[in-house]
């Protein structure tokens, strides 16, 4: 299965979840290392787009085109999820729920609605599932993001 992430350039080929270890995000607490992915490069942009402002956008991105194994993937439903999964900012009852699938080590791919487009999916990645990272880097491209989407 192949999926995509936009980010720094020179974090294109980091699989570590560092980036998420260091700032958190809506499925991890800081500290818990995570890759967060999308099923498309669109919910890749619109997923970079709502949690990046207009400023902090640095001029060297990529995307990151990434394969992972179809097996051990634990697919959530909307109604596993917190009740306020898609509120703004994250809450930390999001937070709570993936960091501890993610501690727990079982599952090396999480399946997650988009909070932006729920019938869409996002995959988070586990660099510390216990069986290790199977994960693999197919292509590392310069993007170039479109400043309109961000525009009034």
């Amino acid at each position: 299965m192949i999926v995509y992430r936009i980010g720094r350039t020179k974090y294109a080929s980091d699989l570590t979840g560092e980036g998420a270890r260091l700032n958190g995000g809506r499925w991890n607490h800081k500290l818990t290392p995570c890759l967060y992915t999308s099923a498309s490069r669109s919910l890749a942009v619109l997923e970079y787009t709502v949690n990046v402002n207009i400023e902090d956008i640095p001029r060297a991105l990529s995307m990151t085109t990434l394969h992972i194994p179809e097996d051990n993937i634990l697919k959530l439903s909307l109604t596993e999820l917190p009740g306020d999964w898609r509120a703004s900012p994250a809450p930390a009852s999001t937070k709570d729920f993936g960091t501890e699938l993610l501690k727990n080590g079982e599952y090396a791919i999480i399946q997650i609605p988009s909070a932006i487009i729920p019938d869409e999916f996002n995959y988070l990645l586990n660099p510390i599932h216990k069986a290790g990272v199977n994960f693999s880097i197919e292509d590392i491209s310069d993007f170039i993001y479109d400043v309109r989407i961000k525009n009034r």
